[in-house]
């Protein structure tokens, strides 16, 4: 049995996109940042603690966490449409980092480790970023948006995972069960 610890739509559908069967169990932990903890040591520490608060004896827990950094700043989920438009604002026509921990659990065994994917915005009109928090989309997304979504028309490259900026590499979670011992992929 496999368990995903996290209430991410996304992340359920890479699990399954990848033909993974797997049950959700949302975790409910503490995701406050220690004072000058580095992005890539937080996310990879909300995994573990994530992975870990899941009771699930015989199953394999599949954490994760992400962050959208820019400039050293990370920015979460914007809590209204005037954070959304400040962070796309900030986003646009530059590079910023999308960092995430994975952590695979199976009984006493736990792993993990963390993937970064480099992603550069166009620039963006004024009247493009208010027409895209109209739609609603960047309210529920690290970053205020979402590379699989309306947002992909201001990205233009990408260096890196494309599952790590919609929130769960593929490629760290294959390596990740291996190190476990499980063949599910």
């Amino acid at each position: 049995m496999i368990i995903l610890a996290s209430s991410s739509p996304r992340r359920r559908e890479v699990l399954h996109s990848i033909g993974l069967e797997f049950e959700v169990i949302a975790p409910e932990v503490d995701e406050t940042r220690f004072p000058d903890e580095a992005p890539t040591s937080y996310v990879e520490r909300l995994a573990r603690t994530k992975a870990e608060s899941v009771d699930a004896p015989g199953a394999i827990v599949i954490a994760a966490d992400t962050a959208v950094v820019h400039e050293g700043a990370i920015l979460g989920k914007p809590a209204h449409p005037a954070e959304a438009r400040s962070m796309l604002g900030r986003l646009q026509n530059d590079t910023h980092h999308v960092v995430t921990g994975v952590a695979v659990a199976s009984g006493s065994d736990i792993v993990s480790d963390i993937d970064t994917t480099a992603v550069h915005f166009l620039p963006v009109t004024e009247e493009e970023i208010t027409a895209y928090i109209a739609t609603g989309e960047p309210m529920d997304k690290a970053g205020a948006y979402g590379l699989q979504g309306i947002a992909g028309v201001f990205i233009d490259a990408i260096e890196g995972s494309p599952s790590n900026v919609v929130g769960l590499p593929v490629h760290l979670l294959r390596r990740l069960l291996d190190g476990v011992g499980s063949a599910v992929l």
